[in-house]
């Protein structure tokens, strides 16, 4: 089932009203807020409860637009009232803009150690205290980008020793290896210390005539 319409008239029970006015005020101000975002609108909400406390929303200022306000309320006269006022509002505005962007370079400036004789001595003073602080941040940073460095070339210096190293160990084991060689005989010297002849191999194995006629003892009868 669906939610019931609720009839517009004043509660008059003091706890539900007063929930009542939690809630819708927490809902009207979301929607002062989605308004303003969504359509980029100028939105001022101000409420007052029953015992007098005041909730307020601007996404700009209050009173600033409620002097925008009185403004587009009292010039009635042309029809293009609401134009002029909101070109005088612009015009404000551009006008804070370019003032702000006068400071923001007025301050460059002085840190760049330009324009100093119109600043009174505690105006210097602020300014030596902003870049000392900008100083010891830049050191600070300095620092921290040196010890990485210096991190980084010591780790690079010890994985160059380790190849160092092994390169070393292993011209060593060639060097070994070509050594046990160069020690070893040559195929020449085996054939003069070890001459193989067919000949004198089948006179070992033919047996000797001692061996093959035995001498034979005549017996004597007496």
């Amino acid at each position: 089932m669906g939610r019931g319409k609720i009839e517009i008239k004043r509660i008059e029970n003091t706890t539900n009203r007063q929930v009542t006015f939690c809630k819708r005020r927490n809902g009207l101000l979301k929607k002062a807020y989605e308004l303003s975002v969504l359509c980029d609108a100028e939105v001022a909400l101000v409420v007052f409860s029953t015992r007098g406390r005041l909730y307020e929303y601007a996404n700009s200022s209050v009173k600033a637009t409620i002097e925008r306000y009185k403004k587009a309320c009292s010039d009635t006269t042309g029809t293009g009232s609401l134009s002029v006022v909101n070109a005088q509002h612009y015009q404000l505005e551009s006008a804070k803009l370019r003032q702000q962007i006068n400071n923001i370079q007025s301050t460059n400036r002085n840190l760049m150690g330009e324009a100093l004789s119109s600043m009174s001595l505690r105006d210097l003073k602020q300014l030596e205290n902003k870049l000392e602080k900008g100083i010891s941040k830049i050191r600070t940073k300095k620092n921290e980008l040196l010890h990485a460095e210096i991190e980084y070339m010591q780790k690079r210096e010890m994985e160059l020793q380790n190849d160092n190293m092994y390169l070393r160990n292993k011209i060593t084991e060639n060097e070994r290896a070509q050594q046990q060689i160069n020690m070893l005989p040559s195929t020449s010297e085996y054939e003069i210390l070890t001459p193989f002849d067919s000949r004198n191999f089948l006179q070992v194995l033919q047996p000797s005539q001692d061996y093959s006629h035995p001498q034979r003892t005549a017996l004597q009868l007496g």
